[in-house]
C-alpha cells in the first residue's frame, strides 16, 4: 500500500514546487493531499498519533512565520502538511533537508537578481514564459518559490524511509 501513496505524494510535491514556481501559489487542495497521504503512510506504520502531534507542533511556528512575513500563507500550510511524509523520528531530518534545498534556492537567486535580461521576443512555450516571469520577479525582488525547497525536502523521506541517505 506503501507504493501508491509514495507515488502519489511524489506527484503532489512536483504539483505544488511547479505551481509556486509559475504562479508564487500552494493549491489547499494538493497541501491537504499531501497530508492524507502522509497520515495513510503513518497509519500502516502505527505512528499516525505521533504524526498528528507534529503536524500541530509544525503549524504553530509556521503561522508565526507567515505573520513576521517571512513565508508565504501557502508554505505555512505546506509545511506542517508534509511533517507525516517523514516518520516522527526523521523529522529533524527533513526540516534539514527543507533548509538545505531552500539555501540552494536562494543562492541562484542572490546571483542573478540583477544581471538577467528578459528574452528579446515574446514566449512562446511553457518554459521560455517561466522564465520570462522569473526575470521579472528577480529584477522586481519577488518571493522565491519556497514551495520548491520544501518540495525537495519532503521527497527524502520519501525515496529513504529509513534514515538519511549518506
Amino acid at each position: 500500500m506503501s507504493g501508491p501513496l509514495t507515488v502519489m505524494a511524489v506527484l503532489l510535491l512536483a504539483l505544488v514546487a511547479l505551481h509556486d514556481l509559475a504562479l508564487r501559489t500552494i493549491p489547499d487542495s494538493a497541501s491537504l493531499g499531501l497530508l492524507g497521504c502522509g497520515l495513510a503512510l503513518r497509519l500502516g506504520d502505527g505512528q499516525a498519533g505521533q504524526a498528528l502531534a507534529l503536524v500541530a507542533l509544525l503549524a504553530l511556528p509556521a503561522l508565526l512565520l507567515w505573520r513576521l512575513g517571512w513565508i508565504g500563507g501557502g508554505d505555512a500550510k505546506l509545511l506542517p502538511a508534509i511533517a507525516p511524509l517523514a516518520a516522527p523520528e526523521a523529522l529533524p531530518d527533513l526540516l534539514l533537508a527543507i533548509a538545505v534545498a531552500g539555501g540552494l534556492l536562494a543562492l541562484p537567486y542572490l546571483l542573478a537578481r540583477r544581471r538577467l535580461a528578459l528574452p528579446a521576443r515574446p514566449p512562446t512555450t511553457l518554459s521560455a514564459r517561466l522564465w520570462r516571469a522569473e526575470c521579472r520577479r528577480l529584477r522586481r525582488g519577488g518571493p522565491l518559490p519556497y514551495a520548491v525547497a520544501i518540495a525537495a525536502g519532503a521527497l527524502l523521506p520519501l525515496l529513504d524511509p529509513n534514515g538519511m541517505l549518506p
